[in-house]
């Protein structure tokens, strides 16, 4: 359980580092990216080693992965500025 937890940990960081260096423009500050990562994809290796139970490390890694993408993409911020007509228009 604890390389589990190490492992996901590092596939969150990793993640979180990309999508800071890929989306930059897009994102929070990177403190608040890089620890979201890692929370969602601790989160997810939780929630599935409990699902499954020991010995699917790989489905766990895979439940990791799918939380922290899912928690980095609720900060992305519009890419352009929304453009909105007034009532009376």
């Amino acid at each position: 359980m604890l390389l589990e937890a190490l492992s996901s940990a590092i596939l969150g960081l990793a993640l979180a580092w990309a999508a800071t260096h890929r989306l930059a423009h897009r994102l929070p500050p990177r403190p608040l990216v890089l620890s979201t990562g890692v929370a969602g994809a601790l989160f997810g290796a939780f929630v599935m080693h409990s699902a499954l139970d020991a010995g699917h490390w790989l489905l766990v890694l895979l439940g990791a992965v799918i939380v922290s993408v899912a928690s980095l993409s609720l900060l992305l911020r519009p890419a352009g500025r929304l453009r909105r007509r007034s009532a009376t228009a």
